[in-house]
């Protein structure tokens, strides 16, 4: 296995990060236990996770994979061998997470960072990530060509200084983002460099041969602002492994496009 240093941080990280958002609903915890397992027996030493998983969202299994992958950290005794990435959820009107709708302020950032440190059985979680902007975005399914929506936000600052307070409590290490734009990137690199606050260090967006808009705009901060990319959805959901070839639609698959 090959290892690269995550954008400016000291973690070298493996090149294949192991995704576990299926655990806990599509498979179930023996399963990722076993995966998990089989990845560090292979070098794999880079594990992603969010609160807001296991996938599709639902009341009944929001944050089964955290609970599985602390499962996995007790009776292994393997947590300081693995770097761990977790996320908090943005903006949204899932109320079964915290009772409330979601956001990326102080209140909202403290509880999570709280109950997935329970639910992983763990003191610390390496990279925490935005799971999604706070503000409106067409990044998910939304077509090409923004329009621009006024609406609510927290500001960046408030964000940014809650997850400082989190890095200094010794809770997380890094601070990542996930699921955004170029300028949402630029924001978050000035406000951090003007205000000595933490830097980003990863930003986490699909990117395969179907989806290739990593590189118009966010390529670039890699090598001039060292933020690193971790790539989800290598495969764009199955549409690259040939299942969907001619048509065909596979009994028990899931056929959809974000």
């Amino acid at each position: 296995m090959e290892y690269r240093k995550l954008g400016n941080t000291d973690l070298d990280v493996s090149l294949i990060c192991l995704g576990t958002m299926t655990w806990g609903q599509q498979n179930t915890e023996a399963e990722g236990h076993e995966q998990m397992d089989y990845a560090l027996d292979r070098g794999i030493n880079f594990f992603d996770t969010a609160e807001m998983y296991s996938i599709p969202p639902m009341a009944e299994t929001q944050g089964s994979t955290e609970k599985i992958i602390g499962t996995w950290f007790k009776k292994s005794g393997n947590r300081e061998k693995v770097i761990l990435a977790s996320k908090v959820a943005g903006r949204g009107r899932m109320d079964w997470i915290r009772g409330d709708e979601t956001k990326l302020d102080r209140e909202n950032i403290e509880k999570a960072v709280e109950e997935s440190l329970k639910r992983l059985q763990t003191d610390y979680i390496d990279v925490y990530q935005l799971h999604w902007p706070d503000r409106p975005i067409n990044i998910f399914g939304g077509g090409l060509g923004y329009k621009h929506i006024e609406s609510e936000t927290i500001e960046i600052s408030e964000t940014l200084n809650v997850l400082n307070d989190l890095v200094k409590q010794g809770k997380i290490r890094y601070v990542g983002l996930s699921n955004e734009t170029p300028w949402g990137v630029s924001e978050f690199l000035k406000f951090s460099d003007l205000n000595n606050l933490p830097r980003i260090v990863s930003v986490q967006n699909a990117y395969n041969l179907l989806n290739r808009t990593y590189e118009q705009g966010l390529s670039e901060f890699y090598f001039r602002s060292s933020v690193g990319l971790l790539a989800y959805s290598p495969i764009a959901q199955g549409y690259l492994s040939g299942k969907y070839l001619d048509g065909a639609r596979p009994e028990g698959g899931s056929y959809y496009f974000v």
